[in-house]
C-alpha cells in the first residue's frame, strides 16, 4: 500500500551517482517535468481561492508580524529550512536549485495563463483537492531523479531517515505544524490549506508509489 512507502524509489530516470551535476538528459527531463507538474498543482490551490499551502500561510504571517513581502519571507523560510538540513546531513544539488527556479516560474505562468476559479464552492474544493494530488504526483516524478530535493522535500526525507517513520506521516506532520504557526502569526488559512496539510503526505507517497512501477534496470 502506498501509505507505507518509506524510501524514494530508484527509477529509470534516477541519476547514478546521486547529486550529479552532469546527469543524463532523461534525468534532467523528468526532473523538469516533475517540478513543472508540482508548480501547476500549486497554482490550482491558489486558483481555488479556498486557502493556500501551509508555507505560503507561514510566509504571509511573518510578513504581517515583521514586515516585508510574502516573497521575501518565502525565500527566508527556504534558507532556514536549508540550514536545518545540516544536522540531518542532507546535501543540496542541481535539483535543489532548479526546484526554486522552475516551481516559481511555472506557478506564475499558470496563474497568468489559466483561471480555474469558480462561484461554486464544491468546484473550488474539488480544484484544491486535485491540486494537492498533482503536487504529490509532481514530487513522485522529480524526487527519484536523485539530483537533490527542494528545501522542504529535503527536510521531509531527512526527518524520515532519522525517525524511520513513513513519508506520509512525516510530511503531514511537517505541513500541519507549519500551517498552525502561520495561522497563529496571522496568515490566511482556509479549507484548502487543511486539504494540503493533511493530504500532501499521502499524495507524495502516492506519487512515489506510481514512480516505483518504473524501476531502474540493472
Amino acid at each position: 500500500m502506498f501509505l507505507k512507502i518509506k524510501t524514494i524509489p530508484s527509477t529509470l530516470w534516477s541519476s547514478d551517482p546521486p547529486l550529479n551535476f552532469m546527469p543524463p538528459f532523461k534525468t534532467i527531463l523528468f526532473l523538469v517535468l516533475g517540478l513543472a507538474v508540482f508548480g501547476f498543482g500549486s497554482s490550482l490551490l491558489i486558483h481555488s481561492g479556498v486557502g493556500n499551502s501551509p508555507w505560503v500561510v507561514l510566509a504571509e504571517g511573518l510578513s504581517i508580524q515583521l514586515g516585508g513581502t510574502i516573497g521575501i519571507w518565502t525565500f527566508g523560510c527556504s534558507m532556514v529550512v536549508l540550514l536545518a538540513w545540516i544536522p540531518l546531513k542532507e546535501k543540496p544539488g542541481l535539483g535543489t536549485v532548479l526546484n526554486i527556479l522552475i516551481i516559481a516560474s511555472v506557478l506564475d505562468l499558470s496563474l497568468f495563463l489559466f483561471d480555474f476559479s469558480s462561484d461554486n464552492d464544491f468546484v473550488n474544493y474539488l480544484t484544491a483537492s486535485i491540486g494537492v494530488v498533482i503536487v504529490g504526483i509532481g514530487s513522485g516524478i522529480y524526487l527519484p531523479a536523485n539530483l537533490g530535493p527542494g528545501p522542504r522535500d529535503g527536510l521531509m526525507t531527512g526527518l524520515q531517515r532519522v525517525t524511520g517513520k513513513p513519508i506520509a506521516w512525516v510530511r503531514s506532520i511537517m505541513e500541519i505544524t507549519v500551517v498552525l504557526l502561520g495561522w497563529l502569526l496571522g496568515g490566511n488559512a482556509g479549507i484548502g490549506t487543511i486539504f494540503f496539510a493533511v493530504g500532501i503526505g499521502p499524495a507524495v507517497a502516492f506519487g512515489l508509489y506510481l514512480a516505483s512501477y518504473f524501476p531502474k534496470k540493472d
